[in-house]
């Protein structure tokens, strides 16, 4: 995620009205556990994992990397955003040699419906325009992800396209901090 520019990370915390984007610790292993093995989060996703594998292979501090931000609410981890490459082969770019910046995201159930998707990836988001002024970064979700199509629309991302992959339609869309509000 960093290949663009020396960017340090992990940053200082970013802290929103209700959220602080953060760093994995230790004490998010459960929390990251539940996210990858929720069936409802693995919906959108190609499934959930089964909780006693994940057990065995998550690290004792998962999900610590550049790019990762874990969304903690009251000191409590309820979800991740990422910022990653996008691989080149695979389809959705705006650029012809692709390797743009991917935002991703999932939270545990129990988070949806409270606007906290929208918080965090925002402040992620505005992060990113200030370390990478004028870079485009790109959202790919299920066509058939209503919600993640909402939010993508909130965030001020616009569809580039619609393509087949995992054996569903994908909508691939960019956001570009020049045109966005978010």
């Amino acid at each position: 995620m960093t290949e663009r520019g020396p960017v340090a990370w992990p940053p200082t915390p970013i802290r929103t009205e209700r959220l602080v984007l953060r760093e994995s610790e230790a004490r998010d292993r459960a929390a990251f556990i539940a996210l990858f093995a929720s069936p409802e989060v693995g919906a959108h996703v190609g499934g959930a994992r089964p909780r006693d594998e994940l057990e065995r292979v998550l690290p004792e501090v998962p999900g610590r990397r550049p790019g990762l931000f874990v969304i903690d609410l009251d000191g409590a981890m309820i979800g991740m955003v990422t910022l990653d490459r996008r691989a080149a082969e695979r389809p959705g770019h705006v650029r012809p040699e692709g390797g743009e910046t991917e935002l991703g995201y999932l939270f545990l159930p129990e988070a949806w419906g409270h606007g906290y998707a929208a918080e965090a990836c925002a402040a992620a988001l505005g992060w990113f325009a200030a370390a990478h002024p004028g870079e485009p970064v790109v959202l790919c979700t299920q066509a058939a992800n209503d919600r993640a199509l909402r939010l993508a629309t909130k965030l001020g991302f616009t569809e580039v396209e619609r393509f087949e992959e995992y054996g569903a339609e994908q909508w691939f869309g960019v956001w570009s901090p020049a045109t966005s509000c978010a």
